[in-house]
């Protein structure tokens, strides 16, 4: 399939955005290299998987969020190559490396099927279903929109040599200050099939709109999610080190939602954390490693417009994906249920002259 350039649609993109309470596209946004095929309802959230052996051949798995959408895969040219549909509102999606399932390590996506109140689970890149019809969440839980899940982020915690244990962080519509958040350990079954066990309750809420968008740095062990009213908060991923909240920032940075949040590694410590500013059409971006003298010290270093309209989920990665996409890419949520990628080098550039 050609790649469909964003000039074409250039004029369609600010006649949706004027016509909202949205900021319109700004004549400076960067421009994707490629917008995958549209579904048939509400695109949300994406997640980038990585090929083992050949980076070229990565996958994008997003969201279509409605009653009876499901989970779309994309090549990086945006073309729809498979899809599990018949879903109940499938909300948010990430992706984990090496879940042992009877001695084969696999890769997996996590979804939230918001309607049906529970986690489905998938192999990929086949994206056959590996969870018995779905592991129900936040079981117990009394009151309107309590048990829907919404935002979800995947930890890998090593715990030896060559051993890891990953980790659902599971968010949802609504919720109680402090246990907003549920932490579920994978398990497998002796048939092979997913399970989880909660294993913490954690999470501020600020009570201003909800809170969906969460990310994980494997590497430096934390956990970010929007409050979406409010700003951006920081907490340890390992439950041993404790449920206090390490970080509060982006507080005054955006236009009205703090929507996606994703994470670029420039090395193994450092990097961008970069998080949709949903009303403003454009991406806050903040260092990874936090400041010098404070790594929780997260400062506004750029606010990049972007051609996505609405952005809610985003993801990227820094690795070499070929000759279009050399230093990895980002890719956004857009209206018109479709995701827009982005070669990282455009981003790059506009946070170079921002630091300068």
């Amino acid at each position: 399939m050609k790649k469909i350039f964003l000039p074409l649609l250039a004029s369609t993109l600010v006649t949706l955005s004027c016509a909202s309470k949205f900021a319109p596209v700004a004549e400076n946004a960067l421009r994707p290299t490629a917008i995958t095929q549209p579904t048939p309802n509400d695109t949300d959230d994406p997640a980038i998987w990585i090929h083992p052996t050949d980076a070229t051949k990565s996958l994008i798995v997003g969201t279509d969020k409605e009653d009876g959408g499901g989970l779309y895969v994309y090549d990086l040219n945006g073309k729809i190559i498979n899809k599990f549909i018949g879903m109940q509102r499938p909300n948010n999606v990430d992706i984990a490396y090496g879940l042992l399932i009877n001695g084969v390590k696999t890769d997996i996506a996590v979804t939230t099927e918001r309607n049906a109140k529970r986690l489905r689970v998938f192999s990929l890149p086949d994206l056959k279903p590996i969870d018995n019809g779905g592991i129900s969440i936040f079981d117990g839980e009394i009151g309107e929109e309590v048990r829907e899940g919404m935002g979800i982020a995947l930890y890998t915690k090593k715990t030896g040599t060559n051993a890891i244990e990953i980790h659902a962080i599971v968010g949802r519509k609504t919720g109680p200050s402090g246990t907003y958040l549920w932490q579920y350990k994978l398990a497998i079954t002796p048939k092979g099939t997913v399970t989880a066990e909660v294993i913490r309750k954690f999470g501020t809420y600020s009570g201003n709109k909800e809170i969906e968008a969460i990310a994980v740095d494997n590497e430096l062990g934390y956990i970010y999610y929007s409050d979406e009213g409010s700003g951006v908060r920081k907490y340890y991923a390992d439950p041993e080190k404790g449920n206090n909240e390490i970080a509060f920032f982006a507080q005054n940075d955006a236009k009205s939602d703090h929507e996606g949040i994703a994470i670029y590694k420039t090395t193994h410590t450092t990097g961008y954390l970069l998080v949709s500013n949903q009303q403003n059409n454009s991406m806050m971006v903040y260092k990874r490693e936090g400041s010098e003298m404070d790594p929780n010290h997260h400062q506004l270093i750029a606010d990049i417009p972007v051609s996505a309209i609405e952005c809610d989920g985003v993801d990227a990665t820094n690795v070499n994906l070929g000759t279009n996409y050399p230093k990895g890419i980002l890719v956004t949520m857009s209206n018109g249920n479709v995701f827009h990628i982005y070669d990282w080098r455009l981003l790059q550039k506009e946070i170079d002259k921002e630091e300068k």
